[in-house]
């Protein structure tokens, strides 16, 4: 999926090298969170490749979880990789090509921010599922709380001010709990509920930390992409001096998630 800012969401692979790693062990505890019993139906809103997915057939004897994506790269990597029950199919997220009612959870994961309307998708997703059913959701604290992503920023930006905008933590205010709340509350959804999701983000060296990076798969490895080679190698080399390293070369950081959840 390209949307208007550049981002590129085509190549599973590399997406899964840059973030879908770390967005699987926040599903874990996302789902543990929404606690819905089992036999229940699930839709996962853009997928990506399948981390959220999977986790649901995996973790909560789902009788069906269906995840839709609009790259028809992440759909296929998503098949590939995670079992049935789950099925997946290319579709919109806004306007996903399902009957209302018939879910009883749409969940969506890391994908609510890149939405162009996202208040129209919130309100969308609350109607497919049944009264009572569940309308969740989790998002990266891009501002504070993503630590890679924010020592990545921060530093492009004092070597290119021209990148400030590209940054997250400014593109996206909806990836905080009140913009979050608000949104869930306008879709007409009662007990709204909002926690933080933390989990390690443990890089086994500068290489495994820098690499996801130059894929192009997202905002960072699009900036990255896109930079002459002597700029690239700038901001490689002063990543290199001022990312936290262990004495093994190992880096070890945190990302925090903010998860939503309330009910039609």
């Amino acid at each position: 999926m390209d949307d208007k800012h550049g981002d590129v969401w085509a190549a599973g692979d590399a997406y899964e090298r840059y973030m879908g790693r770390w967005s699987r062990p926040v599903a874990e505890r996302f789902t543990a969170w929404l606690g819905l019993p089992d036999g229940a139906r699930w839709l996962d809103v853009g997928c990506g490749t399948g981390a959220l997915t999977a986790t649901v057939a995996a973790r909560c004897r789902p009788r069906t979880v269906v995840g839709l994506d609009r790259s028809a790269g992440f759909v296929a990597s998503a098949r590939a990789a995670v079992p049935a029950p789950a099925h997946f199919v290319v579709a919109d997220a806004v306007a996903p090509p399902v009957r209302d009612g018939v879910f009883d959870a749409v969940v969506s994961g890391l994908a609510l921010n890149f939405l162009p309307t996202p208040g129209a998708a919130v309100a969308a997703w609350a109607r497919l599922v049944r009264p009572g059913g569940l309308v969740a959701a989790y998002v990266w604290d891009y501002a504070e709380g993503m630590e890679f992503l924010r020592r990545f920023w921060d530093t492009a930006v004092a070597l290119d001010p021209s990148a400030a905008p590209l940054d997250e933590g400014r593109r996206f205010p909806v990836c905080r709990p009140e913009p979050l709340r608000a949104l869930w509350t306008e879709a007409g959804l009662t007990e709204v509920a909002v926690t933080p999701i933390e989990v390690p983000t443990l890089f086994t060296t500068f290489a495994d930390f820098w690499h996801p990076f130059l894929a192009g798969q997202g905002p960072a490895p699009g900036y990255v992409t896109a930079l002459t080679p002597p700029a690239r190698d700038r901001l490689h080399d002063t990543l290199t001096r001022t990312v936290p390293t262990h004495p093994n070369g190992a880096i070890t950081l945190t990302a925090r998630a903010w998860a939503i959840k309330g009910q039609r």
